[in-house]
């Protein structure tokens, strides 16, 4: 099967050029496709991983792949799907994000300078004085064709700055840029659907600097966003981020566990290398007792894996399974803080009866009521239920000084002993 035709059964283009000849192309010689990451934060989140993602099959089917992070044009700020301007960073904070994407991308790509490049468009941008950019580009570039681009249509009522206008003129640059470089021979770009106006633009000025007869095509892929219409990768703690310091393989592989079951056998088309028959085998198979998760536990474990790695799976599988039992000591104390990891944190004092403990974090809002939680067998301490009323809280049952508290099955407390 042909690369585009199984980006289609994947469900993964949205709008693409010249599919015939793009494919015809690709029959013949490897093409060199690029997608651009902006550095508006430190790390990359789970919605860019479909274009990692994406490019990692083009990679996979022979085909050379440039990640683009964006030094010069996160200068500036896409408006694309944007309602407002960005908020502008300092030069510094915008390079030092960059260095971090660089980072981030040889965790995916073998950057061997020959198939897979890691570049970054402040290289050449930077380097371009404002008249030669008026007179090099800007006479390629009709006023009345950018506005008709829904990217800027868009804005209008609310207000565009020249700033974000000149951002489709910028990005033009970049691929045309790449499309000369003997180094690198780029003829493609790929990007969300929100793209599109930016793609074909940098795909018009191609054609009027190198002729109608030059060869380059555009692809976008579909925004995700979930079965119930929320914005995918955003959490009630916040975003899923790509570094695990800010959200760890255990937070990740907990958000893709929990996926609607509306939403798993897309994702799994989306995000994993399975094929598709695999795919279909595993939504059978899942559809027969949805209940024990098979189909999410198989996209969890090969999300994590691919941007974690396989201990940190491991480590993630046996934290879900842990609590799940509810023994708490078989965790290490590292284990433990990410489990807990932006839980609140209750803080009581040494030798307070289990009871009032009860009341005083809010379980329970009277004496009768934490007697019935106690009473049922619903309040286990680190791992152990505990019956009696008047146990005393210290030390001693802490796990260097915390203590996590449940309630029935699936309720979690974080509480230090001081």
């Amino acid at each position: 099967m042909h690369l585009i035709d199984e980006l289609k059964l994947r469900g993964l283009i949205f709008d693409i050029v010249n599919e015939e000849e793009l494919k015809t192309e690709m029959n013949k010689n490897p093409i060199t496709l690029y997608c651009g990451f902006d550095p508006t934060a430190d790390s990359l989140h789970i919605g860019s991983l479909l274009p990692i993602v994406t490019l990692l099959r083009f990679r996979k089917a022979g085909h050379n792949v440039i990640a683009l992070v964006g030094g010069g044009t996160g200068l500036v700020g896409d408006p694309s799907g944007k309602k407002n301007e960005r908020q502008m960073q300092g030069v510094r904070v915008i390079k030092d994000w960059a260095v971090e994407f660089e980072n981030l991308f040889k965790r995916f790509f073998k950057i061997d300078n020959k198939t897979a490049f890691c570049l970054n468009n402040y290289t050449w941008l930077s380097k371009m004085n404002f008249i030669d950019v008026l007179r090099d580009y800007g006479q390629h570039f009709s006023i009345n064709y950018m506005l008709a681009k829904e990217s800027i249509k868009s804005r209008l009522e609310n207000g565009l700055s020249y700033l974000e206008f000149s951002y489709m003129m910028l990005q033009s640059i970049d691929f045309l840029t790449m499309y000369q470089d003997e180094k690198v021979k780029c003829n493609m770009q790929i990007g969300g659907q929100d793209q599109w106006g930016n793609i074909t633009a940098g795909l018009e000025l191609i054609r009027r600097v190198e002729g109608s007869e030059a060869k380059a095509y555009g692809l976008t892929m579909p925004l995700i966003v979930k079965s119930d219409g929320s914005k995918f990768g955003k959490t009630e703690t916040g975003t899923i981020w790509l570094e695990e310091e800010k959200t760890s393989a255990y937070e990740m592989y907990q958000f893709f566990i929990n996926t609607a079951d509306n939403d798993v056998i897309k994702y799994l088309k989306y995000y994993t290398f399975l094929s598709l028959e695999k795919i279909i085998e595993i939504e059978k198979e899942w559809s027969l007792n949805k209940h024990l998760r098979l189909a999410q536990k198989i996209l969890a474990s090969e999300l994590v894996s691919m941007v974690h790695g396989k201990n940190k799976l491991n480590e993630a599988i046996k934290i879900t399974e842990v609590l799940f039992e509810g023994n708490i000591k078989k965790l290490s104390v590292e284990e433990i803080k990410l489990a807990f990891k932006g839980f609140a944190l209750y803080k009581i004092n040494e030798g307070i009866k289990l009871l009032d403990l009860l009341k005083e974090i809010n379980i329970a809002s009277s004496n009768r009521e934490a007697r019935e939680f106690i009473n049922n067998k619903a309040i286990s301490l680190n791992g152990e239920i505990v019956l009696d009323e008047n146990y005393l809280i210290n030390k001693d049952i802490t796990i260097n000084n915390i203590i996590i508290l449940r309630r029935g099955k699936k309720i979690y407390y974080q509480v230090e002993v001081v």
